[in-house]
């Protein structure tokens, strides 16, 4: 009967160097994880108004980076960016503000009181007591104004900290900009997940990723800009004011520009403008109807997003991101929905089999 190696035996004895430093590693990478994802936290509105920002980008890089520098293509574009589409919306968005407190001013100083108003309808034939709506929605109109009023004091407070977030969001962009690609396939590399199920999900967020953001946001762009002309034409005050708020409703499904051509259109009848008013009812109309070709047409890649996820999406990212919410909310809940549905695809696939 042969011996037993006792080289053999000692070796089969001795646990695996890996198992100890498998879980060492395992606790490092935790640990050190979850500290990057605290420090990400911080200004993750920032960060994710990067990534967005950086998929808008990506292709004027990547047209760039033919004739220059991945680096010196990054520093073009997000100069470019600032001149072209920064600095005139912030203009835009000042002038709206402008507008709105001139409008506000306007409702204190009596020229839309509750007795003016009558007066107009009265004059028209028709008798509606204002002084009792009034009275009865004073309350909440009162708190409303107050709760405008203390949110734009704590916009004007919070601007040391917004400029310091948008610098984080240009530090991001240029470094996805430039090394965007290489950070994906180290993502792809550290990811636990199979290759299949990997392309799956950059697919996926890249319908999502261009329908919320490309196409959503184009679509309310044209609807504003069509809107904004129709308010230049019946000369109604306000247009900047009135055009912005278009684009934020339009980014709502089945609102639109409906919740300004309705209010306008009364507003032009009650002064004495039935004609224009009638026009302003008709453009409205087309605008608010052109959603049905505009929105399939833009977002041909990947049909339509779930009205919920656009309606939730908005709303919580604005309470949980303010402004930025408006862009990057639809993306998170969507992008939530898109991972749990990969997940549940591939774990019903072997009980399938």
């Amino acid at each position: 009967m042969n011996e037993p190696n006792t080289d053999d035996m000692t070796e089969k004895s001795t646990p695996p160097t890996w198992s100890a430093e498998g879980n060492a590693l395992m606790i490092l990478a935790v640990a050190s994880t979850t500290l990057a994802a605290f420090l990400v936290f911080t200004y993750l509105q920032y960060v994710l108004l990067a990534i967005v920002l950086a998929y808008v980008l990506a292709p004027a890089q990547r047209i760039l980076e033919q004739r220059m520098s991945s680096m010196a293509a990054a520093i073009t574009l997000i100069i470019s960016s600032i001149f072209v589409l920064f600095i005139p919306l912030v203009y835009i968005t000042g002038i709206a503000i402008q507008q709105g407190l001139t409008l506000i001013a306007a409702i204190q100083e009596g020229e839309f009181s509750p007795e003016v108003l009558q007066a107009r309808i009265e004059g028209i034939g028709y008798v509606v007591d204002f002084e009792l709506m009034y009275a009865t929605y004073q309350a909440p109109i009162a708190a409303g104004l107050q709760n405008l009023a203390t949110g734009a004091l704590t916009v004007i407070g919070g601007l040391p900290g917004v400029l310091l977030g948008f610098t984080v969001t240009l530090f991001v962009l240029f470094a996805l900009l430039r090394d965007g690609e290489r950070l994906l396939a180290w993502l792809q590399s550290v990811v636990p997940i199979n290759d299949r199920v990997q392309r799956n999900l950059l697919r996926e967020l890249d319908h999502l990723m261009w329908a919320s953001v490309v196409g959503n946001v184009a679509v309310a762009g044209v609807q504003a800009v069509a809107l904004g002309i129709g308010l230049v034409l019946v000369g109604m005050p306000g247009v900047v004011f009135l055009t912005v708020v278009t684009f934020i409703l339009a980014l709502l499904p089945l609102v639109g520009a409906f919740g300004v051509w309705v209010p306008v259109s009364m507003y032009l009848f009650l002064i004495g403008r039935p004609f224009a008013a009638g026009l302003f009812v008709i453009y409205g109309s087309f605008v608010s109807v052109s959603d049905i070709y505009l929105r399939p047409a833009v977002i041909s890649r990947s049909g339509t997003i779930n009205v919920a996820i656009i309606v939730v999406g908005i709303f919580g990212g604005i309470v949980l991101f303010g402004a930025i919410g408006l862009f990057i909310g639809p993306v998170v809940l969507g992008g939530a929905k898109i991972v749990l549905d990969v997940f549940a695809q591939e774990r019903a696939e072997p009980t399938s089999v």
